[in-house]
């Protein structure tokens, strides 16, 4: 196998793809042929480039991961390329030199800003090297819109079939989150439950401590709805609805994912004021650190009215679901970094345990993606004691089993997506027409609430987000599940 990686000296490949290569490498699980090849504009001598490489390595620290002989093998098989690679003539000397055998399977990671991936496509055409065992990997953003993404997906399949394009979310490479599924679909205790009959509602957050980290124009362009919203929770949400696929293959995987996408209730301009919150983070105080806000970071407009935060009360319009609402939820210089599903219960119908109806404490089973990736149930449990009372108190049960061993055996999400790739599993990848139904509904999102006017509501860095957000949840006699 032949891996080419494009934008192959940027910030994702030191920081993520080159890491993740090496562990895969370490632990025999790439083929022992591979050749990867690191390719971007800039005059770069070998050493040099594997200098760079090897000082994310030293900054990761981790000794269980680092051996000096498995890096040498490493290093042996990992080549860097100056070139333009939106320059035919530049792939088809490449092509020559190195990648003249047809019959070695050819991935080709774009680790590129979307407005090339059109260019590098037809490169790739060019040079002779879209033939029917290579594989396109694309990352976010897929578009600003649906219109915009329907030009970036033609862009890859006037090149590439549907079937050698993979499009990463890295959420769905998460151990826990491909563990829902096992959760879910292994196991006979929790599937009857998973139904409006026993679930009151569904949370799903992924918050942040950072700013927008220098990146103020990209993200003004964005805010948190297209950035976040409309890949990582809907696929998160996704996975927590989707009913049981008939086998666990890319398409039918896929189909479920689909059919949730296309159950969810659009936003009309009643519901954007009731079950819709934005918010703008101000100045304030992240971990002992006082941070500016966001229109004073660098490069900041003062004006700017994009959202940081994010709060949307969505609906699933099936038999399943009907009734039980899903509290979305994202944004940045929160008080913690972390990402979860929480699926709360209803109450039991009756209680026969004096003072139970004053416990505020439904049984919920957590999901949390990171920073640790754990799987929690909380249940009623008798307090010890002789009271006659019999008092009750909530308990956590861990359900994530993890190697105590060894801790860190829990792989990263880009070794499971890479090697996926590697092994032509399109599974954990998001189809071209997922992409298009959750456009479909950010974008009626986007069209009501800028037609009703709705502007962000301040929150200060460091806090849970906006008030608006809390009151939404209350409005439904509900509550978030708490930051730590």
């Amino acid at each position: 196998c032949d891996l080419l990686i494009v934008g192959g000296e940027g910030d994702l490949a030191l920081r993520k793809l080159y890491p993740a290569l090496y562990s895969l490498w370490v632990v025999g699980c790439l083929p022992e042929d591979i050749r990867i090849f690191g390719l971007a504009r800039r005059q770069l001598p070998q050493d040099e480039f594997l200098a760079r490489v090897r000082e994310w390595f030293d900054k990761r620290k981790s000794a269980r991961e680092f051996e000096e002989s498995a890096w040498a093998q490493f290093t042996a098989r990992l080549t860097y390329c100056s070139l333009d690679a939106t320059q035919a003539d530049s792939l088809k000397q490449l092509r020559d030199e190195h990648l003249n055998d047809d019959s070695r399977d050819l991935v080709v990671y774009l680790a590129t800003p979307p407005n090339i991936f059109g260019p590098v496509c037809q490169a790739i055409r060019g040079a002779g090297l879209a033939r029917p065992n290579a594989r396109i990997v694309v990352e976010k953003p897929l578009g600003e819109d649906r219109a915009s993404y329907l030009d970036i997906n033609q862009q890859l399949t006037r090149v590439f079939e549907e079937r050698q394009v993979y499009r990463i979310d890295h959420y769905l490479g998460k151990e826990t989150v491909q563990n829902l599924l096992a959760l879910r679909f292994a196991n006979t205790f929790l599937e009857p439950l998973w139904n409006n009959k026993y679930i009151d509602n569904v949370q799903i957050t992924v918050a942040e401590s950072l700013g927008v980290s220098g990146r103020w124009s990209f993200y003004d362009d964005a805010g948190a709805l297209r950035d976040m919203v409309q890949n990582h929770l809907l696929q998160l949400l996704c996975l927590a609805a989707m009913e049981p696929p008939a086998h666990l293959e890319s398409t039918a995987v896929r189909n479920e994912k689909l059919k949730v996408l296309s159950s969810l209730r659009p936003l009309d301009e009643d519901t954007i004021r009731e079950d819709f919150v934005i918010g703008q983070y101000t100045a304030g105080n992240v971990d002992g650190e006082s941070v500016p806000g966001y229109c004073e970071e660098e490069g900041a407009e003062a004006q700017s009215e994009t959202e940081t935060f994010i709060a949307i009360k969505a609906h699933i319009d099936n038999w399943r679901w009907a009734g039980v609402p899903f509290y979305l939820r994202t944004g940045k210089r929160l008080r913690e970094r972390f990402s979860e599903i929480v699926v709360e219960f209803k109450q039991v119908p009756h209680a026969i345990f004096p003072d139970q109806h004053l416990l505020d404490a439904p049984n919920r089973l957590i999901i949390r993606v990171q920073p640790d990736e754990t799987i929690s149930l909380e249940l009623m449990n008798k307090v010890a004691g002789l009271d006659v009372k019999t008092p009750l108190r909530s308990v956590t049960m861990d359900l994530s089993f993890p190697d105590e061993n060894d801790p860190g055996a829990t792989p990263d999400a880009y070794q499971r997506l890479l090697l996926d790739v590697i092994r032509e599993n399109p599974t954990l990848f998001v189809r071209a027409d997922e992409v298009e139904e959750a456009w479909k509904w950010v974008d009626g999102i986007r069209e009501v609430w800028q037609r009703a006017g709705k502007r962000p509501e301040s929150y200060p860095a460091g806090s849970g987000g906006p008030t608006g957000a809390i009151e939404m949840v209350a409005r439904d006699g509900r509550r978030w599940r708490e930051f730590s």
